[in-house]
């Protein structure tokens, strides 16, 4: 939940901490709202007098008191004596029924979050009293349990650090099932969810009088493995949360113990059926997988591929058919390439300078095995779109061969790589790609564009987007510059 936190910024009044337990208790008092069927407001005191308003909850098991958002206002002169009290007397203190509106009448308490022995802020409770009625059991539980929180904040205890801060799905909450501990792990009470919960897991019998942890032990029979928290967890003994499962159904636990000065008298139990949450989860992992697997499988056969063009290269009598199959099997091999790279992330887009890093050097070794030829790379190109790295991959490979064969045609030189990502003036991110050589340089009437030019020329314009320039390098040598927009291939 969002906090308000420049006053915590500017007070200097915190000790090593401090401000952190603030923010774990924000992130964690929807809890107390439900329990509460109340609205929170977090109260920070002001340099000049006053107080602030940190952050706001209302209860999803109850209407709301407050429509409009007052973070970050002053505390309401009604108010502010009931705060004041309870940051000095460092107690829970209760106002009687107080109208707010004419329509309304309200019993407010104001809690003080106290640490180390210094109150840090207030958390002022909101609860509607104009409907009152005789409380179920339910509410009464719920009350009772909101308090017992609310009470060890006054002490430090609660919130706890040990308390995982991850955003796993299927975090349980108070509406999907409660279960009360007293100090044994013996369910002193289960909400109707919590009981549905655990029905679905196979246990028939009601809950109440029976420890949670013969309860859950009775139930885990498939041999699955098991988590090692869970014993901590169903006992009530640590802040932790587990995942219990049978059946086909699986049940996420958070427990949150129960303390006083002196010892641990109690525990909350919050459980949550996310059967089809972990389903759906496994569901993507095996498409995941799949796809993977399809990676590599494509891989396998364009090697494959590229080993049968090889072979029957050997076999050519001519040196033009020979080469033309080198060449396919140039083309071939880079596609592989990338198969390799997509078939080991999940991700739909790929590190493109680890792929190319291996490519570039290859495409100018198998080109010139009898040259010395130097490679050299400038740039970054970072993460591109999958679809994108097969074209922009055999691009570089066809004229870094092209550069070797006709710009160094049986001489030693260099051949350039350089990248480039820039923002265009209409916020379009450009990537520009040069491969550069000190060879011979263009010739006379032009470049020749032989199978392999308009192999480029092709994928720049019909599968990158992209538009690809010959020219002169600087110092000797020829310059191929290709531009293409990336938001324009990630989008298509």
């Amino acid at each position: 939940m969002a906090m308000f936190a420049d006053p915590i910024r500017e007070y200097a009044g915190f000790g090593p901490g401090d401000a952190e337990w603030l923010h774990l208790l924000v992130g964690d008092w929807q809890m107390v709202a439900d329990l509460a069927f109340a609205d929170l407001a977090l109260w920070f005191p002001l340099e000049g007098g006053g107080y602030v308003a940190l952050a706001h909850a209302r209860p999803s098991t109850s209407h709301t008191v407050f429509h409009s958002d007052f973070v970050g206002e002053r505390i309401r002169a009604d108010l502010q004596p009931l705060v004041e009290l309870a940051w000095e007397s460092q107690r829970i203190e209760r106002s009687g029924e107080t109208n707010w509106t004419t329509e309304m009448a309200m019993r407010v308490e104001a809690v003080p979050m106290v640490r180390n022995g210094r109150t840090l802020a207030v958390v002022t409770t909101h609860m509607d009293l104009s409907s009152s009625r005789m409380p179920s059991r339910l509410e009464l539980t719920y009350r009772q349990c909101a308090y017992d929180l609310l009470r060890m904040g006054t002490l430090g205890l609660w919130p706890d650090f040990a308390t995982p801060t991850g955003s796993r799905r299927g975090a349980p909450r108070v509406g999907d099932g409660l279960i009360r501990l007293d100090v044994d792990g013996i369910v002193q009470y289960a909400s109707p969810n919590g009981v549905s919960a655990f029905r679905r897991l196979g246990d028939v019998e009601t809950l109440e009088g029976r420890p949670l942890a013969e309860i859950t032990t009775a139930l885990l029979k498939d041999g699955r493995m098991v988590d090692e928290t869970l014993p901590l967890v169903v006992t009530g003994r640590m802040p932790w949360r587990t995942e219990i499962g049978s059946k086909g159904v699986s049940l996420s636990l958070r427990a949150i113990p129960l303390r006083d000065e002196k010892e641990r008298f109690g525990a909350l139990v919050l459980c949550r059926d996310v059967s089809e949450l972990r389903r759906r989860e496994m569901e993507l992992v095996s498409k995941d997988a799949t796809i993977r697997e399809i990676h590599h499988r494509v891989k396998n056969n364009l090697q494959t591929v590229a080993a049968l063009l090889r072979m029957q290269s050997r076999r050519m009598v001519s040196d033009e058919g020979k080469l033309g199959l080198e060449q396919a099997m140039r083309r071939v091999s880079t596609i592989a390439l990338v198969h390799e790279t997509l078939s080991q992330g999940l991700s739909q887009s790929v590190d493109f300078d680890e792929l190319i890093a291996r490519q570039f050097r290859l495409s100018a070794e198998v080109a010139s095995p009898s040259q010395t030829v130097r490679t050299e790379r400038q740039g970054d190109f970072g993460e591109l779109p999958s679809d994108f790295a097969t074209p922009l991959a055999l691009v570089i490979n066809e004229l870094v061969t092209n550069a070797v064969e006709h710009g160094l045609s049986e001489r030693a030189g260099t051949v350039w790589l350089l990248a480039n990502r820039r923002t265009a003036d209409d916020g379009e991110e450009i990537l520009e790609v040069t491969i550069a050589d000190d060879g011979a340089g263009l010739p006379a009437g032009g470049h020749a564009e032989g199978l392999g030019l308009q192999i480029v020329r092709t994928l720049v314009t019909s599968e990158l987007g992209g538009s690809i320039t010959w020219s002169a390098r600087e110092g000797g040598g020829t310059s191929v510059s290709i531009e293409m927009g990336l938001s324009h291939n990630q989008g298509s």
